[in-house]
């Protein structure tokens, strides 16, 4: 199978329960939810996306015609001659459009835990080390389980609440980016100190400048 990646780039885990941890980032191309053109947001399942995934333009991105060349990049920009704690993470766009089990193996070949950011939508093939699943209010969730469940807060319409029934470790809100993020940030610190079943989640990379 080949591959459509965005970018690929090693710096810090901006959020969630890695937050703080050296990674790889290998950002696939498309999305099930939003076709990255900004006409059409306003007509998507996901208005508040904060990423480009379109093309294979972005560092180190491209198309790769084959699972060896793939993680053969991904192994360069962690460093090929460090094994130690090798960690990525793949991501979009929705990386379960083209994340395979022939992936999933080369890279655990390479020494890599894996971990896989996606919005819940599509079942993963088996062999993740670790799920995170950040759902959208306009599309049901299918993938009901994993490690880390991370809601972009607030979304209209969400009973956040009922998704504490699923099957997953750890749960996150994260204040929505956009013009009202003073405001969106009160509202996830209160609602994370009176539901403590729900963590705070920092989008940190924003905070200090990096990828």
């Amino acid at each position: 199978m080949s591959y459509s990646v965005k970018e690929i780039f090693k710096t810090l885990q901006g959020e969630g329960f890695h937050s703080g941890r050296a990674a790889v980032f290998c950002r696939f191309s498309g999305c099930n939810l939003w076709n990255g053109l900004e006409k059409d947001r306003l007509t998507s399942d996901c208005k508040f996306c904060d990423t480009d995934f379109i093309g294979t333009n972005g560092v180190n991105g491209g198309k790769f015609k084959n699972v060896d060349l793939l993680v053969h990049s991904i192994s360069k920009e962690w460093g090929c001659e460090n094994y130690e704690d090798r960690y990525v993470v793949l991501t979009g766009g929705e990386p379960l459009l083209q994340v395979d089990v022939e992936l999933i193996d080369a890279l655990h070949n390479a020494g890599f835990f894996i971990a896989i950011e996606t919005n819940g939508t599509i079942i993963p093939p088996d062999g993740i080390d670790w799920i995170c699943v950040s759902p959208k209010v306009s599309r049901d969730i299918i993938l009901k389980y994993g490690n880390e469940l991370k809601v972009v807060y607030p979304q209209s319409n969400m009973n956040i609440d009922s998704l504490l029934s699923m099957n997953f470790e750890h749960f996150f809100l994260q204040p929505l980016d956009d013009a009202n993020i003073k405001e969106n940030t009160r509202l996830s610190v209160e609602y994370c100190i009176t539901h403590p079943k729900w963590h705070l989640s920092l989008q940190t990379h924003k905070y200090i400048g990096i990828p």
